[in-house]
């Protein structure tokens, strides 16, 4: 993966600003520890920090490629997982190449199709395409919203980036908060609302939209959302389905020209990663897997189950390691250690974010560095396959709230009546919840509860789940390692979105590991 940002200005000369640009691009080193560069002319000016992963030589950024007299300039951050099939589709219109990257591929997709081009890609990613001829920006996120892109625009100027802190070296940004930014960050806390930026005029691309920037204003479209229709597959056939998007989907992301792993919780997302990497592995002759796990001194004494993790990881960990004879590694975290990492974790992730939890990542994404430039996560199956307490507890499906925080009450004593009075918390959190809610795909004729459970796992996909994005996208890039989570490509989102709740929980009871019968057979096949 990779960093970037831009400016674009109408009134000032850039050409005399590279400084502020280079101040910019220098906020993304650790995203992109490989190299830099940048592109300036008056009026545009995109720099790039770069994380090598495919053809290391040829991939340098922002790249230029030209149609006629009429130049194109990209600088991207992600992975485009087709890229063979859509570098064939371009070839048989004409087009040659000059390197092996996605980032040419994406780029004379742009060329070819314009903005209609993310139709035809599957992948993680952020970039703007330049166009100098015509003087517009394109700017588009992946549909789950993997890779962050932030912007603002001051007067006659547009900036962005993939992180706040890119935007902030630009001093037209100024780290100011408002009401709106206030009630953000402490009644909704990192589970922000899509598109939000916390500070003052600073705003996200929300996953599955693009936006075109110009001297004729700024225009946004969203070209994907989750529809809603009837499933007519059996169960045994959704099984297979979902076993076969999910095989092909972790062998896509396993193609890598640097070290890869997979992280291994033991869990049974993250067990069935590594169970399709490892086999992959075995049938190219590539050798054993590398796999790591993460553990905390005296967690075997002091380990307590809870609704979120009922049992201890270790033992699961051994034992799919030991079956699939990966190379596994083993990091142990001990407290101190986390404690002195609060600062520079939360100073990776620019907001206010989940304290321990964020620090025990950054640490193993620091340990993990050292062995691989690329890892498979089992990141997002819970929200994908519904694997948290709120899917199966009356009390919080039919919460009249978000429900991983069914009570926001507790946190307004904490402030001031002055900010109380100001930001209106129980006011702001019923208002986003309510906008959350309007936002769902129905299904005409659904019964009631499946028509409820249709609704939490929206919220978990466009709510929570990004909490969890944003966290493992700066802890990872915070050392320069690429993590890719095969539970979001979109074909697999897709399909299990309109599964109907009556299978996905078909005969499943008292069990411990909060899964969904359709992912387990799914894994089992």
């Amino acid at each position: 993966m990779c960093g970037i940002t831009g400016w674009i200005d109408w009134k000032e000369d850039l050409t005399k600003k590279s400084h502020i640009l280079s101040a910019m691009v220098e906020t993304l080193a650790a995203r992109g520890p490989d190299a830099q560069g940048a592109y300036i002319t008056t009026h545009a000016a995109l720099g790039h920090r770069r994380l090598s992963v495919i053809d290391p030589v040829g991939g340098a950024q922002p790249m230029i490629r030209y149609r006629g007299n009429q130049k194109f300039v990209v600088t991207y951050n992600g992975e485009l997982y087709n890229t063979a099939e859509i570098r064939q589709e371009l070839e048989a219109r004409g087009h040659r190449f000059s390197t092996r990257c996605d980032t040419e591929v994406l780029l004379v997709a742009y060329i070819e199709w314009g903005p209609d081009c993310v139709q035809r890609f599957n992948g993680i990613y952020a970039f703007g395409v330049w166009d100098e001829t015509e003087q517009s920006l394109f700017l588009a996120r992946d549909r789950i919203g993997v890779k962050p892109l932030f912007y603002a625009e001051r007067g006659t100027g547009f900036i962005f980036g993939s992180e706040l802190k890119a935007l902030l070296a630009n001093p037209h940004v100024c780290p100011e908060l408002d009401e709106e930014g206030l009630a953000e960050v402490f009644m909704l806390g990192p589970s922000r609302t899509p598109g939000h930026g916390v500070f003052r005029g600073v705003k996200e691309l929300k996953p599955g939209h693009s936006m075109m920037y110009s001297r004729r204003g700024t225009f946004i479209k969203q070209y994907w959302a989750l529809q809603s229709a009837d499933h007519t597959d059996d169960f045994q056939t959704t099984a297979a389905k979902v076993r076969e998007l999910l095989i092909d989907t972790a062998s896509r992301q396993l193609v890598s020209d640097v070290p890869i792993c997979t992280l291994l919780s033991g869990g049974l997302d993250s067990s069935a990663l590594t169970a399709l990497a490892a086999m992959s592995y075995k049938q190219s002759g590539l050798g054993s897997l590398h796999t790591y796990s993460v553990d905390y001194v005296d967690n075997d004494l002091y380990f307590k189950a809870s609704s979120f993790q009922p049992n201890s990881d270790a033992p699961w960990v051994d034992r799919v390691s030991d079956y699939f004879a990966t190379c596994h590694h083993k990091i142990l975290l001990d407290t101190p250690e986390l404690a002195d990492s609060l600062k520079p974790a939360a100073v990776a992730r620019d907001l206010p974010g989940m304290a321990d939890i964020d620090t025990s990542l950054y640490l193993f994404c620091r340990e993990i560095k050292k062995g691989a430039t690329v890892a498979l996560s089992g990141e997002c199956a819970d929200e994908v396959f519904g694997g948290y307490p709120w899917f199966q507890r009356e009390e919080m499906i039919h919460a009249t709230t978000f429900p991983w925080a069914p009570r926001p009450e507790i946190r307004i004593p904490w402030l001031k009546p002055e900010i109380q009075q100001r930001i209106k918390p129980a006011e702001y959190v019923a208002q986003r919840y309510s906008e959350a809610l309007a936002e769902v795909p129905g299904l005409a004729g659904e019964e009631k509860l499946a028509a409820r459970m249709r609704q939490i796992f929206y919220l978990s996909l466009t709510r929570f789940m990004p909490t969890l994005l944003d966290r493992k996208d700066r802890m990872s890039m915070a050392f320069g390692l690429e993590v890719r989570v095969p539970f979001c490509d979109h074909r697999l989102v897709e399909y299990v979105w309109n599964v109907p709740w009556s299978m996905k929980q078909h005969h499943i009871k008292h069990s411990q590991k909060l899964y969904f019968n359709i992912y387990f057979w799914a894994t089992c096949l």
